[in-house]
């Protein structure tokens, strides 16, 4: 009797051991399945988590990233016989092209220089044959005078421009329908034909100037002409690229 009760004491002993290493071994790799499994989603997450950031490294590049941005130069009422060649003269040392709005009475006597605006490069659009305001005139004489600039210019150049400057910004749906050309404004203006002071313009474009400004300034007036060029040496050491208005539009 002693014996039978020592045996099943000792099988419940091993029965109790037994079911209890089965239950410490399933919490163990229960435990161990989900550490595992967490590591294994956190490095994923991570992984996951760099690709926008990659992505955003290569988004919107262009072929001018390597810059601090593209400006447009461009001057209006010109060809003056004095300022706009040492206008050009200064732009040629710097190797920089701008775009020069002429109004056509000003053509008149200074065919060479607008010659030599095509023959650097730079881009030659109309401003209007006596810079009136396009839109207080009947369609039919803002046509005349445009098309009477368009021919002074073909007769030098060879070629027709593509794109006017209306004196004051002033357009309208009419002329839209009525000239085949691209209107092209402005979004920086230092009011250099008002202040004709070389250091406010120059300070005034300085503290306003971003990627994509088109800077609208005077070859008419020196103290223009020089601001114009302490603007590009400055903005040349910042990193920015001078560009002609069509290639900036086209961007």
């Amino acid at each position: 009797m002693v014996r039978w009760k020592w045996r099943m004491s000792r099988r419940l002993a091993v029965w109790f051991w037994g079911i209890l290493a089965l239950f410490l071994s399933a919490d163990f790799y229960g435990r161990l399945y989900i550490f595992t499994s967490g590591q294994h989603a956190a490095a994923e997450n991570a992984a996951h988590s760099e690709v926008p950031e990659i992505y955003n490294e290569s988004f919107g590049e262009t072929e001018h990233s390597g810059s601090a941005g593209v400006i447009a130069l461009t001057f209006d009422d010109g060809p003056h016989e004095i300022y706009t060649p040492r206008l050009l003269d200064g732009l040629k040392e710097r190797g920089v092209r701008a775009s020069f709005f002429l109004i056509g009475q000003n053509i008149d006597g200074n065919e060479d220089i607008v010659l030599r605006m095509q023959k650097e490069g730079h881009l030659i659009g109309n401003h209007s044959q006596s810079h009136m305001q396009l839109t207080a005139e009947s369609v039919k004489s803002a046509c005349e005078q445009i098309e009477g600039t368009n021919q002074k210019i073909e007769a030098v150049t060879g070629m027709a421009p593509e794109y006017i400057r209306p004196p004051y910004g002033s357009w309208s749906d009419e002329l839209e329908s009525m000239v085949p050309m691209t209107v092209a404004l402005w979004n920086l203006d230092p009011l250099d034909w008002k202040l004709q002071d070389k250091d406010a313009v120059v300070r005034h474009v300085l503290a306003h100037v971003e990627n994509g400004s088109i800077i609208l300034l005077h070859d008419i007036y020196g103290t223009s002409v020089d601001a114009a060029l302490e603007i590009v040496d400055t903005l040349s050491q910042k990193g920015y690229e001078f560009v002609t208005i069509d290639e900036l539009l086209v961007e």
